[in-house]
């Protein structure tokens, strides 16, 4: 089946949606019905609540619906004729009043049934496959998205071709349900969120603390080996470095309000390239000075609508493995880009993902005609996008292009990401800017002894922290490699003549930096084992009087049956190899 095809028997179903909730509530107030990935969605204003117990019953109503052969037939209206049949509803009138006064308006028809809609859909309704769709859940939903708005409920449907489609689609479903990074986020400890605190403002338990200082650690010693000059500058600052930079217009209403000490307005920032681009400009800068790569773990701040917060994925606070890299030309700026590119495929094989099937390149170009969103600068755009363009083909790599994803001062190379649902994400990006070294007068004195624009590249070596830490819990299933597991070991006593013992070992291990945790409770040896594995911790050792007289370790591998017997010089040995080479795999 087509795209297209595929759009229309969604978009019908939103409709068939539409219908079989006015059954229900005749008093109903339609707001929206568009096609989303894999399926359609439909926001209600509801005489009362509807939840996910009734969904079953909805599907048998819509499944009547269409089996009853219902045609989709398009009426186009004048501005007047729309109004006067939207009278009842205000959010189908506010659509109507914000078209364009020469847009033809239509309604799809479909027996007594009349929805404000463009389309397209298909022609009858007996076109969809009653047994490839599925209601999938009912959530609450803000209208037009904005908090200000009156809270809707929304009901989320899935569509395929086939019924071994959908059957695939939920298994996979079910699949990440188990993995979603905010069940084991909670079940091992890692992050917590508190409403005193405020909302998506994470709070790293110790556990989830050293997931984060390991990833830390990584990436700034990683860098530091290529080159990048790690510095810190502040988390706040006054809102003129953001118009200076021309973030304020496009930022401005994700950003924090401003806060007000001594008549001066300050902002907690939501980028770091501006302090960076001040720092560079503090002192003059040679053409020996380039390339300077500039880099921190920046903790940035924006404020995301409260309907789009979602676990570590998208929060309030963040902390970005940020870098601003001066070029001298751009000969060297391509070199740099290369570079960069380097280094995030470097990282993303440090944590196990495939180049194609983890993650993939996307080229995000400008639009030369919008000149609200992009700087206007048609020159620079084009030699911007070709030399990422030829870095790309340079480096025998597969990418798309997409216009309209780049960024106000250039455009850039997105690392997508595909999470458990198979969803793409931008994960990190390389950008190239021609608009910030004249925003900031970022120059260079050349060999002739001339002073030169610099040219800018941005880029990220593993994004977010907190987004990659939710795409790792997700991707291993909670299964960390050891390098980055919270609790490398865990010793177990059988009884208490056992403990000293453990205790002396547990010293052992720490004195060895292996990461150890003891288990001296009453419980019985069975439930202290099942919540190690439960605990996902990759090395279990259970210490008794056998243990205690013998040089060997009886040693239980995460995901493993059989123990695995070694002498315990041997076992520390391995286990301190394995994390410095960042090993994926266990004994």
């Amino acid at each position: 089946m087509s795209k297209e095809k595929m759009h229309k028997e969604r978009h019908s179903l939103s409709h068939i949606l539409a219908m079989a909730v006015l059954r229900k509530f005749p008093d109903a107030k339609l707001a929206i019905g568009p096609v989303i990935d894999n399926g359609f969605y439909y926001d209600f204003l509801l005489p009362e609540p509807l939840s996910d117990k009734d969904l079953p019953k909805l599907e048998k109503d819509m499944k009547k619906i269409i089996s009853q052969k219902i045609k989709f037939e398009k009426n186009v209206s004048s501005r007047e004729e729309a109004l006067k049949k939207a009278k009842s509803n205000k959010f189908k009138t506010e659509l109507i009043n914000e078209l364009p006064a020469d847009e033809k308006i239509s309604f799809y028809d479909s027996g007594d049934f009349s929805d404000l809609c463009a389309g397209p859909h298909v022609e009858y309704s007996t076109e969809i496959n009653p047994k490839a769709f599925k209601l999938t859940s009912v959530a609450g939903a803000y209208w037009r998205g904005d908090e200000k708005n009156e809270m809707l409920t929304r009901v989320y449907g899935v569509a395929f071709e086939t019924k071994e489609e959908l059957d695939e689609y939920l298994a996979m479903v079910e699949e990440a349900k188990k993995r979603d990074h905010r069940k084991l986020g909670k079940d091992l400890d890692l992050f917590t969120f508190s409403d005193v605190v405020g909302k998506g403002l994470p709070l790293w338990t110790v556990k989830g603390a050293t997931i984060r200082r390991e990833l830390e650690r990584f990436i700034v010693d990683e860098e530091i080996k290529r080159g990048y000059q790690h510095v810190y500058t502040p988390d706040i600052a006054k809102i003129d470095l953001y118009k200076k930079s021309g973030h304020y217009p496009y930022y401005k209403d994700s950003m924090y309000a401003p806060i007000k000490i001594d008549n001066e307005e300050f902002m907690l920032r939501p980028m770091a390239c501006p302090h960076h681009f001040e720092l560079y400009s503090s002192k003059p800068k040679s053409y020996r000075d380039l390339p300077m790569r500039i880099a921190e773990l920046a903790k940035l701040y924006r404020y995301e609508q409260s309907g789009e917060l979602h676990g570590l994925i998208r929060v309030r606070s963040f902390c970005l493995a940020d870098a601003h890299i001066i070029c001298a030309d751009v000969e060297q700026a391509k070199q740099e880009v290369k570079g960069a590119l380097d280094l995030i495929e470097y990282i993303a094989n440090t944590f196990g993902l495939e180049f194609g099937k983890d993650f993939t390149y996307r080229l995000s170009l400008g639009n030369r005609e919008d000149e609200k969103k992009y700087y206007k600068d048609d020159k620079a755009w084009n030699q911007a996008e070709n030399v990422l363009r030829e870095v790309l083909k340079d480096m025998k790599h597969d990418f798309v292009e997409a216009a309209d994803e780049a960024s106000f001062y250039g455009p850039k190379i997105d690392i997508q990401m595909k999470n458990v649902m198979g969803k793409e994400d931008t994960a990190f990006t390389v950008q190239y800017d021609f608009v910030m070294p004249e925003r900031f007068n970022l120059v260079y004195t050349d060999k002739d002894s001339k002073e030169k624009k610099a040219i800018v590249i941005h880029r990220s070596s593993v994004g977010a922290l907190e987004r990659v830490i939710a795409f790792l819990i997700e991707h291993h299933a909670g299964n960390f490699p050891l390098w980055l597991a919270p609790v490398q070991i865990k010793i177990i006593s059988v009884g208490e003549g056992h403990i000293e013992y453990c205790q002396k070992m547990v010293k052992e291990f720490g004195e060895e930096s292996i990461r150890v945790e003891l288990d001296i409770s009453d419980e019985t040896v069975g439930n202290k084992i099942r919540k190690s594995s439960q605990e996902k911790i990759p090395y279990t050792l259970v210490i008794g009087d056998k243990e205690m007289s013998s040089k060997d370790l009886a040693v239980r591998i995460r995901g493993k049956q059989d123990l695995l017997n070694i002498p315990k010089e041997k076992f520390i040995t391995k286990i301190k190899t394995d994390i410095k080479n960042r090993s994926l795999e266990l004994l």
